[in-house]
């Protein structure tokens, strides 16, 4: 299929999805009774990332907008990688994304035995034998693609004696790896996945659900129709790496005496720039202490992004933008961040933080006063109001916004130089304190108090506004920054190279002590706020003694902007 092309701004017009055409045509045309029954399987051998995202607002949308149902079923047939911590973190993912699947959760593991009955079928009419080739004989006699595979020594036996086999896999004779239970399809065929797949293998391993009830496992290729079709789906949604698989599905049903007949339909899976999307690359990412978990904020798992501020919203309005495709293709991670900062800007409210403080100490201003200054809380939003900011005699400021020799176009604050503070007062530097090795410690300013307020009553004008806290009433707080986990925009594009090779080492700063406005003191764990000129932030779950811990989520620089002007030029 090639190496997939970063989206261009000209995919902005959402495309026609193909997967709700065919769903309408169903309806029109009175397939499966006018019913629209859909599932979102997740294998619970991992933490949902973005990807996840796509497909459960694919198959949930669908049966929103279609007055149907969506399942949300577990294909836990792979005891040795599937945990209970797992389950429980989809299923909080799906909610917060916003679904619900009401009272239809189900497992994979659910239909074992029914699962079992239908492989003894299978066996019954010629369709499947017991095979004691071993794994890597297996794959020798399979052929290539050029070259069709042979038969298995053992794909004659007798029905009598396969039953017999398979009873005793089952009753745990054998170890693991020593038989599988494979379809008897054809070695000849130019699909390999219809080269007489194994259906069921030995595996003596704990469930998390049926505990050692079982010590044979079925396939995913071989559970995932039987699943469908116990389910009444009428569109099994997949994505387009399965499409070589669907043949299988179509065999399986097709031989099985199921209750319904379901059909798979795939599209294109999601692919974001500086990320990688495979569970097992996530994976090594968290085992080897690369980030601080599945839920780190760099991670494009569902629990990262909230844990970093995105809102559910901003994620399903990416996945609507993005559309629904049979073509790979690399979105950019910038077109992400761009929903999360439109989502954002209407909705977080506003407070002023110093991430690099600088003191500031206003030599006019009288000792021990402080005064309520009136600051809006969100200018997208009038209904938000305002609150009081206290001002005093010292401040903290941006250590950036103060340069000792400033270049021709740098307007903010210099000896001399007169300034706005936000909402507050015009201020001039007349002094710099520096420490004994050179570095600036401290400015000494005055400021005007006919500017309350932040304007001149004689009309004169700045050319800069610098955001501010008050020291004695600011809170301390640490502030981590956090960028792009890989230095290039497909890390998993070569599969022979090492993705942690290129592993950002600046994907996290952590500052602290930083001070922010006294209002933030109550903020609650997951509230999200824009530091005035600095971006959007997300207070934490963690907290730092005596303050406040806060992740950037997304910066106020909109890099999709410039994509999409370079697109429209």
């Amino acid at each position: 299929m090639g190496n997939p092309k970063p989206m261009s701004a000209n995919h902005l017009a959402h495309p026609l999805d193909f997967i709700r055409q065919i769903v309408a045509d169903d309806l029109k045309s009175g397939k499966n009774d006018g019913r629209v029954v859909t599932r979102f399987p997740p294998e619970p051998n991992g933490y949902l990332h973005i990807g996840h995202a796509k497909s459960i607002c694919l198959n949930f949308g669908i049966a929103q907008e279609f007055g149907g149902q969506c399942n949300l079923r577990f294909d836990d047939t792979n005891p040795t990688k599937e945990e209970q911590e797992y389950v429980d973190s989809i299923q909080e993912d799906v909610r917060w994304l916003g679904f619900d699947w009401d009272d239809r959760l189900f497992y994979a593991s659910d239909y074992f035995e029914q699962m079992y009955d239908y492989a003894k079928h299978l066996i019954k009419t010629g369709k499947a034998f017991v095979c004691d080739l071993t794994a890597d004989e297996i794959r020798e006699y399979r052929g290539t693609l050029t070259e069709p595979g042979k038969n298995s020594p053992y794909r004659d036996r007798s029905v009598e004696e396969n039953l017999d086999l398979f009873q005793r896999m089952r009753a745990g004779e054998f170890p693991d790896g020593a038989r599988v239970l494979r379809a008897k399809i054809d070695m000849a065929s130019p699909n390999i996945n219809m080269r007489d797949p194994v259906l069921y293998r030995i595996l003596h391993a704990e469930h998390h659900r049926t505990g050692d009830k079982w010590c044979i496992y079925p396939m995913y290729d071989y559970a995932h129709p039987i699943s469908d079709a116990l389910e009444g789906i009428t569109h099994s949604i997949c994505t387009l790496e399965f499409e070589d698989h669907r043949p299988l599905y179509d065999w399986t049903l097709d031989y099985l005496p199921v209750p319904y007949r379901p059909y798979q339909y795939e599209f294109a899976r999601l692919n974001l720039t500086y990320t990688v999307m495979s569970k097992r690359k996530l994976l090594k990412l968290v085992q080897e202490g690369r980030v601080a978990g599945w839920d780190d904020p760099r991670m494009p798992t569902i629990s990262g992004m909230r844990r970093r501020g995105y809102p559910p919203e901003a994620i399903r309005h990416f996945c609507d933008l993005i559309g629904v495709g049979k073509r790979e293709n690399l979105v950019e991670l910038s077109l992400l961040e761009y929903c999360v900062r439109e989502d954002l800007n209407r909705r977080a409210p506003r407070v002023m933080g110093v991430l690099r403080p600088l003191k500031v100490v206003l030599v006019n201003y009288p000792e021990g006063q402080a005064e309520e200054l009136e600051a809006v809380n969100n200018p997208e939003d009038p209904a938000m109001g305002a609150r009081k900011v206290p001002f005093s005699r010292e401040l903290w400021i941006e250590r950036d916004d103060f340069m000792e020799e400033p270049p021709k176009k740098f307007f903010r604050l210099a000896p001399g130089r007169e300034v706005r503070l936000r909402y507050a007062y015009f201020i001039k530097c007349v002094e710099v304190v520096k420490d004994s090795r050179g570095e600036v410690v401290e400015l000494r300013c005055t400021y005007d108090p006919e500017t309350r307020g932040g304007y001149a009553p004689d009309g004169r004008r700045v050319k800069a506004t610098l955001h501010w806290v008050s020291a004695p009433h600011a809170r301390p707080a640490e502030v981590r920054l956090y960028d792009r986990l890989f230095t290039m925009p497909n890390p998993g594009e070569d599969k022979d190279a090492d993705f942690l090779a290129h592993i950002n080492p600046q994907s996290l700063e952590t500052l602290k002590p930083c001070w922010v406005e006294p209002s933030l003191a109550g903020a609650l764990p997951g509230s999200c706020y824009q530091f005035e000129r600095l971006g959007y932030f997300c207070l934490d779950k963690d907290i730092a003694p005596g303050g406040l811990v806060f992740n950037r989520t997304v910066t106020l620089k909109d890099a999709w902007a410039k994509i999409r002007q370079r697109g429209k030029s």
